[in-house]
């Protein structure tokens, strides 16, 4: 019997692997420009630490973790998200105690959940987390720079910002009581989960997909209504930042997040082109979660930007640059018993070319059948070297991409010659 991979924990193969490492380098380069700085830290953490941070009545500690004893009987959790892993590794090592930091990572979640398009049970992520900032001005900032990253992929124009402020905790205390004492004569209307939530965690009724329930909060108590003027200020001074720089968006009073660390501002940016698993990136402020971890009190604002949608809604779109696919520039064709000789070039051309991506032949085979490889390779030219190249010192330059005749070239001035014609 054959074995299988684990069910919505898939295999990425070589031919997706490169667009990967493009939006992967796309959000590295970006994250460095606004001085973000990246952290790793372990898969694998205890299984306390999401039940303080993500909130015991949440469904992902409820429903969704990964979790067991391991052998010293200690009840272990693979991470089903970031933040909670990089607070605890912040605090451990010392790193907000009267500092700012400025972090980003990346890796591997896990959730247990049905598997559809969009929605893995390993799935991930990138994270950026700002510490030790209060104002709004690095919400944002982190706003900008999300917009900033959807232009530099080209699918700025598929993604729509909604944001929304959920206030201090005390606020959204006063609005959880008033929520509940509405819903409470609307009990036995409501579905099966917006019920049980009714008295864990009655803010993610709000955002309930039930029709039936949504039309049931049409005259709900508004959250808005609620905040205080420190609370109002922040939110807007948030809004007049993205119309100062034109960024646009729309303000949904029934987003409140899934995690119960989330305070102050909360943010998603969603797309119609992928169905139901509309969310790219998500996020927003943490103010308490650092003291509720065992730091000293401590701002926090962030967001998780899913790598699987992301990289689905580039390939929705058509987005993705024709050079990602393009894996190899060069491929050296040895014809005949040169295979030494081959070697010995290509290894001096990777010395000197060191960006080019150069596929030396290997197997042996016909000058016909290396040629049909090179070409299937996707490289932009093939370098043949053959006996009568070697006995020559030259090599023969045949351009794969180009209507142009094949060159005959000296070895010695192959490097200026390949810097000269290849554009990479």
């Amino acid at each position: 019997m054959k074995i299988q991979s684990i069910r919505g924990m898939n295999d990425l193969l070589p031919e997706h692997s490169a667009i990967w490492q493009y939006v992967e380098a796309t959000l590295a380069r970006m994250l460095g420009a606004y001085s973000y700085r990246e952290i790793r830290f372990p898969i694998l953490e205890k299984t306390d630490l999401f039940k303080r941070a993500v909130g015991e009545v949440t469904d992902i500690v409820e429903k969704e973790m990964y979790s067991f004893d391991d052998r010293n009987g200690d009840r272990l959790s693979l991470r089903p998200e970031g933040t909670a892993g990089c607070v605890r590794a912040c605090i451990q090592n010392g790193l907000l105690h009267n500092q700012t930091q400025r972090l980003w990572y990346t890796g591997p979640m896990f959730r247990h959940e049905r598997p559809q398009k969009g929605r893995l049970r390993q799935f991930h992520q990138i994270g950026v987390e700002a510490f030790g900032l209060a104002g709004p001005d690095i919400d944002a900032e982190l706003l900008l720079l999300t917009a900033r990253l959807w232009r530099e992929l080209n699918i700025d124009q598929a993604l729509e910002l909604q944001i929304n402020s959920l206030g201090t905790a005390e606020e959204r205390a006063t609005y959880r009581q008033a929520l509940v004492d509405y819903l409470d004569a609307y009990k036995d209307d409501l579905d099966e989960d917006s019920q049980r939530r009714l008295s864990t965690n009655p803010l993610r009724i709000l955002d309930s997909k039930n029709p039936d329930t949504q039309l049931l909060l049409k005259n709900a108590p508004v959250l808005n209504d609620f905040l205080g003027a420190e609370s109002k200020q922040h939110f807007e001074h948030i809004c007049a930042v993205l119309n100062n720089a034109g960024v646009s968006y729309v303000i949904n009073p029934k987003l409140v997040r899934g995690l119960d660390y989330y305070s102050q501002t909360v943010f998603e940016w969603v797309t119609t082109n992928l169905g139901a698993q509309g969310t790219i990136c998500a996020g927003g402020r943490y103010d308490s979660l650092v003291e509720l971890l065992g730091g000293k009190p401590c701002s926090a604002v962030g967001l998780a930007i899913g790598l699987e949608r992301l990289i689905m809604l580039l390939d929705e779109l058509g987005a993705v640059p024709d050079s990602v696919d393009q894996q190899v520039d060069m491929y050296l064709v040895a014809v005949g018993d040169e295979s030494y000789q081959a070697m010995q070039l290509a290894e001096q051309l990777r010395t000197a070319l060191p960006a080019v991506r150069l596929e030396t032949h290997c197997g042996g085979g016909s000058f016909k059948s290396q040629i049909k490889k090179a070409d299937k390779s996707g490289a932009a030219v093939a370098i043949i070297l053959g006996e009568d190249e070697v006995s020559s010192n030259t090599v023969q330059v045949k351009f794969l991409r180009q209507e142009r005749p094949q060159e005959t070239v000296d070895q010695a001035s192959l490097v200026e010659f390949l810097t000269t014609n290849f554009k990479k």
